[in-house]
């Protein structure tokens, strides 16, 4: 296997730190070519769809990828903007937020870049920017807040194996998971704190994860567990009493059981136990996709009015919020230890609070 050439190495050269952020992808247009280009990416991923190959890709290419790609490419125009796909304007306005963070705080030349799993910008394009730029430590940062083999293990998968590819290989280090860290906690409470302040407080906070097959919990995925952690702290910290909020998990594909309950049975359960109005976050999307936008804001509040409901609110995910990248950033150094220093210390959940009371 021919390896890809190095940048010609200087040895009074300052050495560079590179981190990359990663996440899962959209397509790149309303086409439904662009859509099943996505989907094709997506659903033959090992990670996401565990069935033997035999199996599973004559169904994909025989009954999916034919007929879900018109339907989705529907579901994507009811969210499409001007700037084209949420997802691709929303991560590079965070990538923007936290090269401003790092730059303040961290005392070695840096390299940012954005790379997608199953579209563009590629994971391999993106690591090749930071190669070029210098980089000889990387730091890989999923998106993921909670550990998933359906995804996080995804971009294990890809990094390596485009570092399979390179004959000068960086340090490489990897966040697997931050879903109880205080940053991340606070800015998620800070979020739902300011929802409720603009549009007014609802009794009842549905937290609602992305689902996976429940087997893949029972073979030991630990997803589960790290969705309810997360929920649980982002309750106490809004000091919530039990019967105001609750969990449930969305996007289910095919007839597989999976992690129940499912979002759209809470939600169009609720009016029938006398609660007519409700907040639903999403602490899993860091950013907002079609998952979240079309699948929660639109088509499960359409769910929950025709039940009776009066008031459902959505919960933007962190998006490029200043708290969300000061959290993303207080990650950074705590996993660039040795690498570097960073100018100021970690950032203090309190001092956040009373800035947003």
């Amino acid at each position: 296997m021919p390896y890809i050439s190095s940048p010609e190495f200087r040895h009074d050269g300052t050495e560079r730190i590179g981190v990359l952020l990663v996440n899962s992808g959209t397509p790149l247009s309303l086409k439904t070519r662009d859509v099943r280009r996505f989907l094709r990416g997506l659903l033959s991923d090992p990670r996401v769809v565990e069935l033997p190959r035999a199996l599973w890709l004559p169904i994909l290419y025989g009954l999916i990828l034919p007929s879900r790609p018109y339907l989705s490419a529907r579901k994507y125009a009811r969210i499409w903007t001007a700037a084209g796909s949420p997802m691709i304007a929303l991560s590079n306005a965070l990538r923007t937020e936290l090269t401003g963070v790092l730059a303040q705080r961290m005392l070695a030349p840096f390299s940012l870049e954005l790379g997608m799993l199953y579209s563009e910008p590629s994971i391999a394009g993106a690591l090749a920017r930071l190669r070029n730029s210098g980089a000889q430590k990387v730091l890989v940062v999923p998106l993921f807040p909670q550990y998933c083999g359906a995804s996080t293990g995804a971009v294990y998968d890809q990094v390596n194996a485009e570092l399979r590819r390179w004959r000068w290989l960086p340090e490489l280090r990897f966040i697997a998971e931050y879903h109880d860290h205080p940053g991340y906690i606070e800015a998620l409470r800070a979020s739902v704190v300011q929802h409720w302040h603009t549009h007014g407080r609802t009794e009842q906070l549905l937290v609602s994860f992305h689902g996976i097959p429940e087997r893949y919990f029972h073979r030991g995925d630990p997803y589960f567990c790290k969705c309810q952690k997360t929920a649980r702290l982002l309750a106490e910290e809004l000091m919530l009493r039990d019967e105001q909020w609750s969990v449930s998990f969305q996007s289910r594909f095919g007839a597989a059981r999976w992690l129940t309950p499912y979002t759209a049975d809470v939600v169009a359960a609720l009016p029938g136990r006398g609660i007519d109005e409700v907040t639903v976050v999403c602490p899993g999307f860091a950013i907002d996709c079609l998952e979240t936008l079309e699948e929660i804001a639109i088509e499960n509040g359409e769910r929950f009015h025709a039940a009776g409901g009066r008031r459902f609110l959505y919960v933007p995910a962190l998006n490029n919020r200043p708290e969300h990248a000061r959290a993303l950033a207080d990650l950074i150094a705590q996993h660039c230890q040795g690498w570097t220093q960073f100018e100021r210390g970690l950032f203090a959940a309190g001092a956040a609070r009373d800035a947003s009371a």
